[in-house]
Formats: structure tokens, C-alpha cells, sequence
């Protein structure tokens, strides 16, 4: 079976970047100033869309199923507005959304959920399955935030945050798999 059905192009004068051994699967569109690194898993009928303002993507990190993510152009009240900046070894759940925001190495986004501008989530912080993390809002390193808008919740365990870690594992090893598969 061969790689179908995946957008990337430029926009703006400004072209997706994505290392070679990412895997990008059928359904995506990556449009304009977006880096992807290594070992990065984009999953079926992601958008990422870097078209007002950029979008970086560290090492070994996976954007599940049907995600968005988008940035925050210029303007008056935002100076150079907001790209979405995303670290290494992040988990982000199903149908997520996340824009302009920060994302910090092994960050955790649950399934559904919705990061907006100008939010933050620190190293080993997780925004559960569905919640809603409003603008200059930050979980702060090993905290659990739930709820529409989201709350601080409790502070995560050594064991939490090593499954988080497994659950990257796990995702590189996986999108190697589909990208054999699929044959890119």
C-alpha cells in the first residue's frame, strides 16, 4: 500500500519542514512555517496549519488522530502574535485542539481537549481528556488539570509521569509500524 491523500505544501513563501524519519499519515495537512523533528508521529486526518505564524514540533513526539493545530497571527494586542511551540516526547490525545500555545518537553494533552493562545503547559504536565485550558492560563511541571475551564486538579506521581513516558515509547515504535506499512 502506498502513503495517499497527505497535503503538505508552502504558503506565504513558507514550506513544511519535516524530517525523514517522521511518519505523516494519510489524511493529513501540513501548510507552511511547520517543523517537524525526528521521529515525530502525525496521525490520520491531522490538520497543522502554519499559515499567520509558526508551528514547531520537537523529537518523538505524537499528534493523534483528527488534532488541530494552528497558531496565533500578529496584531494589535498580541505583538508578534503566537506560534505554537511544541517540545520533545509530547502526547497529544485524539481530536485535540491546540493554538498558539507552548507545549513543553513531555507535555500531555488528553483526548478532545483544547489548548488555547497564550496558554502554557510545563514539562510532564497533562490537561485531561476533554478540559479546556483558557489564554495565559500555565500548568505548571507534574500538575493534572481538568475541567471546561480547566482547573488544577491534583499533582501527578513518578508513576504517572512514567507512563506518559512508556506512551511515547510506544507511539514512535507504533508509527515506524505504519510507515512500513504504508510504505513511506
Amino acid at each position: 500500500m502506498t502513503r495517499t491523500d497527505i497535503t503538505i505544501a508552502a504558503i506565504h513563501g513558507k514550506t513544511p519542514r519535516i524530517h525523514d524519519s517522521a511518519f505523516i499519515a494519510p489524511g493529513c495537512r501540513i501548510l507552511g512555517d511547520v517543523e517537524i523533528g525526528p521521529d515525530v508521529s502525525i496521525w490520520y486526518n491531522c490538520v497543522i496549519r502554519g499559515d499567520v505564524n509558526r508551528i514547531v514540533i520537537g523529537a518523538r513526539t505524537n499528534v493523534q488522530d483528527g488534532s488541530v493545530i494552528h497558531c496565533d497571527s500578529p496584531k494589535e494586542n498580541n505583538g508578534a502574535g503566537w506560534p505554537t511551540i511544541i517540545g520533545e516526547d509530547v502526547l497529544i490525545g485524539h481530536l485535540a485542539m491546540v493554538h498558539g500555545c507552548v507545549l513543553h518537553d513531555r507535555a500531555f494533552v488528553g483526548l478532545g481537549a483544547i489548548v488555547m493562545s497564550s496558554a502554557t503547559i510545563e514539562s510532564d504536565g497533562m490537561l485531561a481528556a476533554g478540559a479546556m485550558l483558557t489564554g495565559n492560563k500555565t500548568i505548571g511541571a507534574r500538575q493534572l488539570w481538568s475541567g471546561r475551564p480547566a482547573r488544577f486538579l491534583r499533582d501527578l506521581t513518578d508513576a504517572q509521569c512514567a507512563d506518559m513516558q512508556d506512551g511515547v515509547a510506544n507511539y514512535v515504535e507504533n508509527g515506524q509500524a505504519h510507515k512500513a506499512a504504508l510504505g513511506g
